[in-house]
């Protein structure tokens, strides 16, 4: 058997494809409930709910698979785990969900465009990391809280989980938040048996409910923007690092176009987007996947064992939807504080920009509503402006500053 170059030896087809299934399990249980959390914040039922996850994940495994055997490369997808903790922030919008779907589809559309039209492109590059990174921070802020206030509430229920969690952290950091799920799978069992309460039945296999989407202006403003810019500047761009980090170039115009595509497809499902994977790209491009020209083995895999659990989608949300107050909050604020620590050291990192990337952050985090838009929005307006008036300024005299230094060196 030869896939690519050279012989291939039963080892070079295991690593590869180890390291898929544990891209595709790390991914899949460290981030769902951040995912349902996101689509009921923004008017989806359960069953809706269920919809999306389970379109989510059929979309980004059938086009991870795909773009694998196509560039024998591991690109890795996955859904925007900072999108959907964008969602819990935002809210209901003007039209409900049928709005917020609408959003979703704009969403697929124009990060599909990023790709296809240049200027649209660098006119999202140009948007400053800093801004979009606060934004980000301040979404995630009300989540990674969550634990602990749910701690405060519910310590008997809660305790358990984030003990797993940090000793995971400690001593299995890869797996910390799977084995804090499973850790909350147990509390849910032992509360469902005490007080006899049953999971309903009725649901449990996976379908996808349709909704026809609509198109509100403070859906589109306060979802498709923010949306769009998050998942651009906090899983695409990193994506493309992660990859290059590995020696892998991420054809750019193909994987927008795809996973733009696949956004507006499991969109009318109720999926939020989807993106180049950050985090879990290591695990498949790395040298634990096996030699570098078998490495789309893994992303290969990956897609895959992706379709496989898409088929738990109805049971995870009714097993969810069945679990103590607090549990499922505290499992999707556990899995974002990489990702709420990552944001806050990109926001903070300069000097000149630490003003408009703090004021961002505290909109954001504020959960301001005006006219009907997210605080999400106006964090970037309000950092937008911040940064070309205030800091603008306070740039230029600080160039100015040097320049009479050096000049006054110069004549001494």
């Amino acid at each position: 058997m030869r896939l690519g170059s050279g012989p291939v030896t039963s080892r070079d087809l295991q690593q590869p494809i180890v390291a898929g299934v544990v891209t595709a399990v790390v991914g899949f249980t460290s981030s769902f409930a951040v995912v349902l959390a996101g689509l009921r914040a923004v008017g989806a039922s359960p069953d809706e709910a269920a919809s999306g996850l389970l379109a989510l994940t059929v979309a980004f495994g059938l086009l991870m698979s795909g773009l694998a055997v196509w560039t024998r490369l591991p690109v890795t997808l996955a859904w925007s785990t900072p999108g959907a903790a964008l969602l819990v922030s935002t809210g209901p919008v003007e039209g409900g969900w049928p709005a917020a779907v609408g959003a979703f589809v704009l969403t697929g559309v124009l990060l599909a465009l990023t790709g296809l039209v240049p200027w649209l492109g660098r006119l999202a590059a140009a948007i400053p990391v800093p801004l979009a990174q606060a934004m980000l921070a301040g979404v995630l802020l009300q989540l990674c809280l969550a634990p602990f206030t749910a701690l405060a509430d519910a310590p008997a229920a809660v305790g358990p989980v984030v003990l797993v969690w940090l000793l995971a952290t400690r001593w299995a950091p890869r797996w910390a938040v799977p084995l804090a799920l499973l850790g909350a799978f147990v509390v849910i069992g032992v509360s469902l048996a005490t007080t006899g309460t049953s999971v309903p039945t009725g649901h449990l296999l996976p379908r996808l409910e349709p909704t026809t989407p609509t198109l509100t202006v403070a859906a589109v403003v306060g979802i498709a923007v923010p949306l769009t810019v998050v998942t651009l500047a906090s899983q695409n761009v990193p994506g493309v690092a992660v990859m290059r980090s590995f020696g892998f170039t991420v054809p750019w115009r193909a994987s927008m176009v795809t996973t733009g595509a696949g956004t507006s497809a499991a969109a009318v499902f109720g999926g939020h987007a989807i993106n180049l994977a950050a985090i879990s790209a290591a695990l498949a491009a790395g040298d634990g996947a096996g030699p570098r020209e078998r490495r789309w083995v893994a992303a290969f895999t990956a897609g895959l064992v992706a379709l496989l659990l898409a088929l738990t989608s109805g049971a995870l949300v009714a097993v969810t939807e069945a679990a103590p107050a607090g549990i499922v909050e505290t499992v999707a604020g556990l899995a974002l504080l990489s990702t709420f620590a990552a944001s806050m050291v990109a926001a903070l990192a300069t000097d000149t920009g630490r003003t408009s990337a703090t004021v961002t952050f505290l909109v954001a985090a504020s959960g301001l509503q005006l006219f009907g838009v997210g605080a999400a929005f106006w964090a970037l307006v309000v950092g937008l402006v911040v940064r070309a008036t205030l800091e603008r300024r306070t740039a230029a005299s600080v160039e100015q500053e040097e320049a009479a230094d050096g000049a006054e060196d110069v004549r001494r």
